[in-house]
Parts: structure tokens; C-alpha cells; sequence
């Protein structure tokens, strides 16, 4: 019904917290922090875009109020509020720990690539 909102509200939080960070970061010689919460926000947008794509698709958002057809009486909206507590979060959760581990990897390649380096190359 409605669990796409919540990885969408997700994204918009890493929109304007990458903006904001890429004010103040400096070179490292290592990705940016504010481009590998780029690749969150891509894949939290990707997912829920396609979502609301499938929840279109389906009849189940509209492009007239109230937009949600769940939201147009009290018994399917408790539905909707449940489905976006238990499914929504779960999307937006698994998708977070996989980038997690998409961050564990490329810190692991930043370390490898670092200690690879001849000392002359590192500033020693």
C-alpha cells in the first residue's frame, strides 16, 4: 500500500545530509563519505521508485486525493500504517545493511590499495 514511503523518507534524510557534507570534507586520497552515502541514497530511490511504480501499477496510489486509496477509510489506513511499520522499515533496514557491507568491502580495497603503495607514494 504505502511501504515504498518509507525508504523514500530515507532517501530524502541522505539527500540533505549528503548535500551538507560534501561542504566539508577534504581530500583523503579515499572516497568521500558523502559519495558513499550517494550510493544509499541511489539505491534507497531506485527501490522505492520502482515500489511506487508497482503500487500505481496496481491501483493502489492515485493521482488524486487523498493519493493513497488506503488513506480513504479508517480500517484500511490502520493496514496501511501497519504495512509501513513492519514491511517499509524492513525494506529500508535491509537496504541500509547492504551498503553496509558494500562499505565494509571498499574499506577493506581502500586498505588493501594503501598498504600496496610504495612508501614514496604515501609521504613517508
Amino acid at each position: 500500500m504505502a511501504c515504498f514511503l518509507v525508504p523514500a523518507a530515507e532517501a530524502v534524510i541522505t539527500t540533505v545530509t549528503t548535500d551538507q557534507m560534501k561542504a566539508h570534507e577534504g581530500e583523503t586520497g579515499k572516497i568521500p563519505f558523502s559519495r558513499k552515502l550517494g550510493w544509499l541514497n541511489k539505491m534507497l530511490l531506485g527501490g522505492s521508485a520502482l515500489l511506487a511504480f508497482e503500487h500505481v501499477w496496481h491501483g493502489e496510489v492515485t493521482p488524486w486525493f487523498p493519493f493513497l486509496t488506503a488513506a480513504s477509510n479508517p480500517v484500511d489506513a490502520a493496514a496501511m500504517l501497519r504495512e509501513m511499520s513492519t514491511a517499509g522499515v524492513a525494506m529500508a533496514v535491509l537496504v541500509t545493511a547492504v551498503w553496509a557491507g558494500m562499505l565494509a568491502v571498499v574499506s577493506r580495497l581502500e586498505k588493501s590499495a594503501g598498504a600496496a603503495r610504495p612508501a614514496e607514494d604515501q609521504g613517508v
